[in-house]
C-alpha cells in the first residue's frame, strides 16, 4: 500500500464515491476526509460501505473525542488531526484506529510519540521545509513514519522523501472542489508515478 494519503477537502457526499473510486484506481488507497468538509461523517461511512475492502479511510481536522467516537462508530480506520492533541491520540488507539497527529516542533513530535501515535503528520511542512525536517528526523526514533503534508505535490516528493519523509499527504494535488472526474485522475495517476519512481 502506497503512503499517499489524497486529503479529499472539501468532498460532497454526491461525489465521494465516484471521486474514491477514482483514487483506487489509480493506486491511492488511503483516503481522508477533513471533518471541515460538507457532511464529512456521510462522506466517509458511504465510501468505508462502498470500498471497505479496497481501501483506508478516515477523517482529518479531528479536533476532539467525541469526534473519534463518532468516526469509530462508523467504522473509520484512521485519525487525522491539525495538531498534536494527547486525548484525541490515546481516544484513536483505545479503539484501535491509526492516529497520525499534526506536529511541527520536537516537543509536538515527542509528545504524540509518547501518547501513542502511529506516524506524526508534519504540517505545514511547506514552511518547515526539506531543511527542517532533515533536522527534525535527526532527533525522532528512527521507526518513526513521517507523513510531511502541505505544499507536497508529485514534482517535490523526491526532495521530501530524501530529508526523510516516509509519506505524503497531498490535497489540491489530487482533489480540490470543484476538480471533475478527469481531473482527479490526471493529478492521482502523477502524484503515483512520482511516487513509484522513489522506490
Amino acid at each position: 500500500m502506497r503512503d499517499i494519503i489524497a486529503i479529499l477537502r472539501g468532498v460532497r457526499p454526491e461525489e465521494a464515491i465516484s471521486v474514491a473510486d477514482i483514487l483506487l484506481s489509480c493506486g491511492i488507497s488511503k483516503l481522508e476526509i477533513p471533518l471541515n468538509s460538507p457532511e464529512p461523517f456521510l462522506s466517509i461511512e458511504r465510501i468505508i460501505k462502498t470500498f471497505s475492502d479496497y481501501s483506508f479511510v478516515g477523517a482529518g481536522t479531528v479536533l476532539d473525542t467525541n469526534e473519534v467516537k463518532m468516526l469509530s462508530d462508523i467504522g473509520a480506520s484512521l485519525i487525522v488531526s491539525p495538531d498534536c492533541n494527547t486525548d484525541v491520540i490515546r481516544e484513536t488507539k483505545r479503539l484501535s484506529m491509526v492516529s497520525v497527529p499534526g506536529c511541527f516542533t520536537p516537543t509536538e513530535c515527542f509528545r504524540a510519540i509518547q501518547s501513542g501515535a502511529d506516524g506524526l503528520k508534519i504540517f505545514p511542512a511547506s514552511l518547515l521545509g526539506t531543511a527542517g525536517l532533515k533536522a527534525l528526523k535527526s532527533v525522532l526514533p528512527t521507526s518513526t513514519p513521517l507523513y510531511v503534508v502541505g505544499g507536497v505535490h508529485a514534482v517535490n516528493l523526491p526532495d521530501w522523501r530524501e530529508a526523510g519523509a516516509s509519506g505524503f499527504g497531498v490535497g489540491a494535488s489530487v482533489f480540490k472542489p470543484g476538480d471533475n472526474l478527469s481531473d482527479v485522475k490526471e493529478k492521482a495517476e502523477r502524484i503515483v508515478h512520482a511516487y513509484d519512481a522513489l522506490n
